[in-house]
């Protein structure tokens, strides 16, 4: 059963105007084929017809299968949701019609787990990596540097910039970070710049010690409880924390996640990305919404996984970028445990903002079939963000879709790297 969405401790920061809103409303109208007077934005219905295949993620309808495929299918959207989906001989009138022209839909792509609010990029690092030559360039700490001189404008253009992408590629709902600041007012800028384009906020002051506190600390984990947290909090959902040798131990992750809950924060955790730790089962007793990474796991981590509500959210994008060890996403379903695919894009171990490339790897190099890649970067990037109205197309549910230039979603996987998005409806609108 999907987890119910928890209320956020404030409402959450309304997001500025989608820049891309006048050039989607154009469109779409220029997409559709009128059938009958317009209503108002807020009622006006449209039927897109000749679904080759459309994954809806309602295992009750369709094929029955986890993703509710139905064939030769059409679904309604009616101001910005939902209204009905079912085989297309059965499609009720609407106000406007969109021929999908043989093609797949699904769900927009859920991206829950992202650092997009930085400055510069880390090419030379990579560059370095891939050449196989040993690198001292300071990792994260070259971005918080970068990040710290940003002015405020550059920041939002470059997080910008990445949304825009991300669109494109079929993304209509994404989790994003702090982490790159690392002073009470770098990282509360990075939070209400943020909060001006989701409310799928996360805090992760503790993402490293930096350098200024590098000989205490015990002091910056009371700086980001404490002062770091006050200024955040405002801005924030979620609560995240590095819990990884050279980063912060369990001890330190406990009490920065607990005083986030205490703030109203629900928590998350990067875990056992790099080696066998604690992060995965503080994460399961803490109820975090998601445990990030899990590449490095035991028997003890899978079995606490599969009997609690956090989600393993899978990232092959930090996989492929520095060619380590691919998460095992095989041995985590078959025990039952609930997987997300993200694509973790930051400037250094994962700089891709295409969900269709994380899917692609995920079939083929951590053992998913299409049909489990695809339900994971939709319903499971949903169940990680504890959502219940994203990454499914069923009554009720926000009308965010993706239209593929491909009769089939296994074509993600079948035809990796084609560009194959054709069009995105984001709340309704088509954006792409």
């Amino acid at each position: 059963m999907t987890p119910g969405r928890p209320p956020p401790a404030r409402p959450p920061p309304a997001p500025e105007p989608d820049p891309t809103a006048d050039q989607a409303s154009k469109d779409a109208m220029s997409n559709a084929t009128t059938v009958s007077p317009a209503h108002s934005a807020s009622t006006a219905s449209t039927l897109i017809t000749n679904i080759a295949a459309l994954v809806t993620n309602d295992p009750s309808l369709g094929d029955r299968s986890p993703l509710g495929l139905i064939q030769d299918a059409a679904v309604v959207i009616e101001g910005d949701r939902i209204a009905w989906t079912g085989h297309q001989s059965k499609a009720p009138a609407t106000d406007s019609r969109v021929d999908a022209d043989g093609r797949a839909v699904l769900p927009g792509f859920v991206d829950s787990h992202s650092h997009l609010v930085f400055a510069g990029d880390r090419t030379q690092e990579f560059n370095a990596r891939m050449s196989g030559r040993p690198y001292s360039a300071g990792g994260i700490r070259t971005t918080v540097a970068a990040t710290r001189a940003a002015t405020d404008e550059e920041l939002e253009a470059n997080l910008t910039r990445y949304l825009r992408e991300a669109l494109r590629q079929g993304t209509t709902t994404f989790e994003t970070k702090s982490g790159y600041g690392l002073t009470v007012a770098d990282e509360s800028r990075a939070l209400r710049l943020a909060a001006r384009h989701t409310d799928e906020v996360t805090y992760l002051g503790a993402h490293i010690v930096p350098p200024d506190h590098a000989d205490d600390p015990a002091g910056y984990v009371a700086l980001v409880t404490g002062e770091m947290l006050d200024a955040c909090a405002p801005y924030a959902r979620w609560i995240d924390v590095f819990c990884e040798k050279g980063a912060f131990d369990g001890d330190q992750a406990r009490a920065i996640l607990t005083a986030g809950k205490a703030k109203g924060l629900h928590p998350r955790i990067h875990a056992n990305q790099l080696s066998q730790g604690p992060g995965v089962r503080l994460a399961v007793e803490l109820d975090a919404a998601s445990a990030d990474h899990c590449t490095h796991l035991t028997d003890a981590d899978i079995d606490a996984l599969a009997n609690s509500r956090t989600v393993a959210t899978l990232l092959p994008g930090a996989e492929f970028s520095t060619r380590a060890q691919w998460p095992d996403a095989r041995r985590l379903l078959d025990a039952g445990v609930t997987v997300a695919l993200s694509t973790d894009c930051n400037p250094g171990s994962s700089f891709t903002s295409s969900m269709p490339f994380c899917v692609a790897l995920a079939v083929r190099d951590m053992g998913m079939t299409p049909d489990e890649a695809v339900w994971s970067a939709t319903a499971g990037g949903a169940q990680a963000l504890r959502r219940t109205d994203i990454g499914r197309l069923t009554p009720g549910a926000r009308a965010d879709l993706t239209l593929l230039d491909a009769p089939s979603h296994v074509h993600l996987a079948y035809r990796p790297g084609v560009p194959l998005v054709a069009g995105v409806w984001r709340r309704g609108v088509r954006v792409v």
